[in-house]
């Protein structure tokens, strides 16, 4: 007979989750399991509709990062109207999509960062739970506070100007851009007065990693040992091996830094990738065909992508990264909580790059849409801020989709994220008698760590009551929490 803790729902994170933790009678951990409890149909509800719908639609899976959707599948839509294959569109079309992206890469790792994670760094695992959240940390500390809450309204911003609304905009079209950014638009972002403007967020994206840097420093044990396992990882890379986040080829490695996937044609993923249902999850797990089930899973996210790059091509952020991959002495970096701090790295490279694009005055060119020979089957691939993000549609002869595939961040990141849980699991609540709050916060950061997008995996409503029972091997009830 077992002994059954459930956390239902997971904290902190975008949507709705429980793990459930199967413990025998000396108490010893005999498994864990995250569950995704929401069941998402969109690979359904575009089937019918007119391509050019797509980019607005899929959106709608998520208000936290649209822009990824919105991007991944107009880049699926460029090939479907003949304009390349994700490298083909005008100077303006190209800049203003990666300005977009940027703008919501900087305000998505801001938002997980300093709402969601911080409590955590600055109150600590096992701090008051009444304390440990966003209006603890304003509390505590003003300036982070508001850092976080401006440094996200500059990317919403950002996304503003480029799609046209901070959330579900319609910037992006098949084969290019509706608008390019005036002079008086950039003048907005670029010089606006402080803290809103480019400069100051540069400024302050250094800060929130020296942040981190210092309770990394502090609490080095702590941070290196927890949820600490090898893997594989995935990502884009840009042909040279720079770190981009828009466009480029797939690359994987082990937790060696062994390539297992170098440098392919993403257009291709169907070649590589194979995604495994399990019964008690809607969310899918995939891997890497080659290795199998059981050695092909890998991580997505700042971490694989900061594993799989080459350099950063921006200054403050390559440097930045030398002293991250000095620490494992060039090795892949498989410790869970680091996560944070590569965000924390991309954080500052978006903002770099950001400021870089401001200047360009290719945003302020006319030449907008480019179109050519009609396909009937287009892959869109896009690094999300939780990583590698593929949008695949056909469409028939009178222009309907009749296909869509789509594998999001956290769909990739479910058997790292379980196996982080069952690694949690064991370290906290092996051989417990009783059920402790800090026991159950974790686990969840165990799960914060990859700022799981739990709606774009599956996507629906629920309610969100965190409730935690242990039951022992004669059924009766040992333990029992609750968290409203």
């Amino acid at each position: 007979m077992s002994k059954k803790i459930t956390i239902e729902p997971v904290t902190r994170v975008e949507g709705h989750g429980k793990v459930t933790i199967f413990m025998d009678d000396k108490n010893n951990v005999t498994q864990s399991r995250l569950h995704i409890v929401e069941f998402r149909g969109f690979e359904r509800f575009v089937q019918g509709r007119p391509y050019w719908e797509a980019p607005v639609l899929v959106q709608r899976l998520c208000g936290i990062c649209p822009v990824s959707h919105h991007l991944a599948a107009a880049k699926a839509l460029d090939v479907i109207v003949g304009a390349g294959n994700g490298d083909g569109l005008t100077p303006v079309g190209e800049k203003m999509r990666r300005l977009m992206h940027y703008g919501q890469f900087f305000q998505s790792h801001v938002l997980h960062f300093f709402h969601l994670s911080s409590p955590d760094f600055l109150f600590g695992i096992d701090g008051d739970p009444l304390q440990r959240n966003i209006i603890g940390v304003a509390k505590a500390n003003k300036d982070l506070a508001v850092q976080g809450v401006m440094m996200r309204k500059f990317g919403q911003e950002i996304i503003r100007l480029t799609a046209g609304k901070k959330i579900h905009g319609t910037g992006a079209i098949p084969g290019g851009i509706n608008k390019n950014l005036t002079i008086a638009e950039r003048d907005e972002l670029l010089k606006g007065p402080d803290p809103l403007n480019a400069d100051k967020m540069v400024e302050w994206s250094q800060a929130a990693l020296e942040f981190f840097k210092n309770y990394h420093k502090a609490n080095r044990p702590q941070v290196d040992g927890f949820a600490a396992f090898p893997s594989n990882h995935l990502s884009l890379v840009r042909k040279d091996g720079a770190l981009d986040i828009y466009h480029g080829v797939l690359r994987a490695v082990d937790a060696e830094g062994n390539r297992i996937l170098d440098d392919v044609d993403y257009h291709e993923y169907d070649k590589y990738i194979e995604e495994e249902v399990r019964t008690w999850s809607y969310m899918k797990f995939p891997y890497l065909k080659h290795l199998g089930k059981e050695n092909g899973w890998y991580r997505v996210g700042p971490l694989a992508r900061l594993n799989t790059c080459d350099f950063i091509p921006t200054p403050l952020a390559q440097k930045e990264f030398e002293e991250f991959k000095a620490y494992t002495n060039g090795k892949p970096n498989n410790m869970t909580l680091h996560y944070h701090w590569a965000r924390l790295i991309e954080i500052l490279h978006s903002a770099e790059v950001i400021r870089d694009l401001l200047n360009d005055p290719d945003l302020q060119s006319d030449d907008l849409v480019v179109k050519g020979k009609k396909q009937y089957e287009g892959v869109g691939v896009i690094e999300a801020p939780r990583g590698t993000l593929f949008h695949h549609y056909k469409i028939d002869e009178n222009d309907l989709i009749t296909m869509a595939n789509l594998i999001v961040s956290t769909t990739h990141n479910n058997e790292p994220m379980n196996r982080a849980v069952n690694f949690t699991a064991n370290e906290y609540m092996g051989g417990q008698q009783n059920i402790t709050e800090p026991m159950m916060n974790a686990v969840e950061v165990a799960i914060r760590a990859y700022d799981p997008c739990l709606s774009c995996a599956t996507h629906a409503l629920g309610q969100m009551p965190l409730e935690m029972t242990l039951i022992g091997s004669d059924e009766q009830i040992l333990d029992y929490k609750i968290k409203d």
